[in-house]
């Protein structure tokens, strides 16, 4: 693990009254020249649904001892995450507004739209000029497409490179396919626990969460929970529940007009911006067809990407489950060490 101290701030980007969405981010960094270097790479990570902007703590340990110092070709200046408006702290913070009307459907564009703010200084709270960053959009799952849809609003954001981490493109003719299990599971999960302790125990328990990054299963339960009581459950004084609730969460994985649109957007994208794309081996969370379709058709040609990677091992949530893999795949895309398409030997 890095010997090296990475740094972090918290802070809160307020766009009102032009977008009714506070943001939340934190920056990570490590002291040093590439801190003042301006060419060096900031890094804006977006994270999957259900996830906070804490999971890619452990990819950045990685990342840090990798990139973060010495004499390499393309260090990392800073990294900034954030928060979808609807997750995290943003989640606690927007819990009136998305009162509003972000049910039964929340639109992954609404997280492009606050990555743009944020980036274009559209609004306070956090005095930095992105425009003269050498930005690296860097996403995954959701967060893939919601860097991809941020591309799409005035004043342009220009990053140099963007990475796509297991994106959820779909095609129109996928789009209309009935039945949403990531929907379906999260309105019939358990969202209540006695304590953050005992949440970690019991989620610890489910096959589906021991395949997890201990480290990552301790972030979820320090930065996705929150205590009672809540706006939906006004009634509960003790224990804890999600921060991104259970209906939040679903209506964000009913939005399928925003992923449509993204795979519409890709093609063009590519040809302005070096993209880099990752894949699992495993085919849990995105079909076959569903990623040769990106990976052929959508973008044109699959020698359009900067690099296609598929990673032995993992399936959709790689964060979660690997990463130093993550970071690896990361890190080569900055050095520009993949060419075309390769099959990973992390």
């Amino acid at each position: 693990m890095s010997a090296l101290e990475i740094q972090s701030q918290h802070y809160t980007f307020d766009p009102r009254p032009n977008y009714p969405f506070l943001i939340t981010a934190k920056r990570y960094w490590v002291d040093g020249p590439a801190v003042n270097d301006a060419t060096a790479s900031t890094l804006i990570l977006a994270h999957a649904v259900g996830f906070s902007k804490e999971h890619w703590e452990p990819t950045l340990e990685y990342l840090f001892e990798h990139l973060g110092h010495g004499n390499h070709r393309n260090k990392i200046r800073e990294v900034w995450s954030i928060d979808a408006p609807n997750h995290g702290d943003a989640a606690v913070l927007n819990e009136e507004t998305l009162q509003w009307g972000y049910q039964p459907i929340f639109r992954w564009d609404e997280y492009g739209r606050s990555i743009h703010a944020f980036l274009s200084g559209l609004g306070t709270g956090v005095d930095v000029d992105f425009s003269k960053h050498n930005l690296v959009g860097i996403g995954h799952s959701m967060g893939a497409i919601s860097v991809v849809l941020s591309t799409t609003y005035y004043p342009l954001v220009h990053y140099t490179s963007i990475q796509l981490i297991e994106p959820m493109f779909i095609g129109y003719e996928w789009s209309k396919a009935r039945g949403n299990f990531l929907e379906d599971g999260a309105m019939k999960r358990r969202d209540i626990w006695p304590s953050q302790e005992e949440a970690y125990t019991i989620l610890k328990s489910r096959a589906s969460f021991k395949v997890w990054d201990d480290r990552i299963l301790r972030l979820y339960v320090n930065h996705c929970l929150r205590p009672l009581p809540t706006l939906d459950y006004p009634d509960k004084v003790e224990g804890v529940t999600l921060k991104c609730s259970k209906a939040q969460e679903a209506a964000t994985y009913r939005d399928t007009s925003s992923r449509v649109v993204a795979h519409k957007l890709l093609r063009s994208l590519i040809k302005r911006v070096p993209t880099y794309i990752t894949y699992g081996l495993i085919d849990d969370y995105v079909a076959p067809a569903v990623k040769d379709d990106v990976l052929h058709n959508a973008s044109g040609g699959i020698e359009n990407y900067a690099s296609v990677i598929r990673v032995k091992d993992t399936g959709h949530l790689i964060v979660q489950t690997n990463p130093r893999a993550t970071a690896e795949v990361i890190r080569d895309a900055l050095l520009h060490t993949i060419k075309h398409v390769t099959l990973s030997k992390l």
